[in-house]
């Protein structure tokens, strides 16, 4: 069992939702759970699921030891961008899935993993994605961390809520942006009607920042550059749309029609910046544009 210490920051915040917030990959129901089992603690008093700590309070949460890992190591190729004794980063390629899920039982970038790493994957998110610190979506190209040990993924984990690990990727987005910079400051959470899809929710959703910056302008398109403060599950794609400029190639969240010479949407994480676990010095990462991304571009400049 592992000990994390999470502090209240906002006032008036149900103690379930401070969790699922705070904790990577907890949803609100799990973190219910947890309250239930008096495993989340404040001065050594159990906490209660609508309990509403104060901002500056200290809450210790006992998060359970992960179960046994059921995946099969696989033998496929990775592409490192940068490997140690505490993480590594991997550029995925478009079409590949982070991690286990109904339908998609192999061929993941967790059974690549471990095969590649063996055992020392960390397991604090559990059985089905071991080591994963943040992910990215099937579609999406670009890089990626694990983590090789707990310490390193609580330390990368709390970079990742306290908005420090920086997260740049580059996209096509549909339609001229008016403007040559913006920020999309819309909370996410799950649309009301399609639960596969996520949606600006103004009132139920999680904060959601989205930094973007024009990088060169096409006809009926533009390619942007867009910088991330938080993580949530499709944030620059429900963003982008929010805006009336879904990404080039999106089905989910834009045209339902495919583009030619696209797996997907047009997006790629190009660019990472984080402290070392262990070192404590920053670590800047950057892979380029994949050859797919590059020929969209292309066919746009004729």
């Amino acid at each position: 069992m592992t000990t994390q210490k999470l502090t209240a920051d906002r006032a008036g915040e149900r103690a379930d939702a401070l969790l699922a917030r705070l904790v990577p990959d907890l949803t609100r129901s799990a973190a219910q759970k947890l309250l239930e089992r008096g495993v989340v603690t404040l001065e050594g008093r159990p906490v209660r699921k609508n309990d509403k700590p104060v901002p500056g309070q200290v809450l210790e949460v006992a998060l359970p030891d992960p179960e046994p890992i059921d995946v099969s190591p696989q033998n496929i190729p990775l592409n490192v961008v940068y490997e140690d004794g505490d993480l590594i980063v991997v550029n995925k390629p478009v079409g590949m899935v982070v991690h286990p899920a109904p339908g998609h039982p192999e061929g993941t970038l967790v059974n690549a993993l471990l095969y590649h790493c063996g055992s020392s994957l960390s397991g604090i998110n559990g059985a089905l994605r071991p080591g994963i610190v943040h992910r990215i979506d099937r579609d999406t190209s670009g890089l990626i961390i694990a983590a090789k040990n707990d310490k390193a993924h609580l330390s990368l984990a709390a970079q990742l809520q306290g908005h420090t690990l920086a997260r740049t990727y580059e996209a096509v987005a549909v339609g001229g942006l008016k403007e040559e910079r913006g920020t999309v400051d819309a909370p996410i959470g799950r649309h009301p009607v399609d639960r596969k899809r996520m949606a600006v929710d103004r009132r139920n959703g999680r904060e959601a920042v989205t930094h973007w910056t024009v990088l060169a302008r096409y006809p009926g398109h533009t390619h942007v550059e867009c910088r991330l403060e938080t993580g949530r599950t499709h944030q620059i794609r429900v963003h982008l749309a929010s805006i009336g400029h879904p990404l080039l190639g999106d089905m989910v969240y834009g045209a339902k029609k495919p583009v030619p010479g696209l797996a997907g949407q047009c997006l790629h994480a190009r660019r990472l910046r984080f402290v070392h676990p262990s070192t404590g010095e920053t670590v800047e990462l950057e892979c380029p544009l994949p050859d797919w991304f590059q020929a969209v571009l292309r066919k746009m400049d004729r």
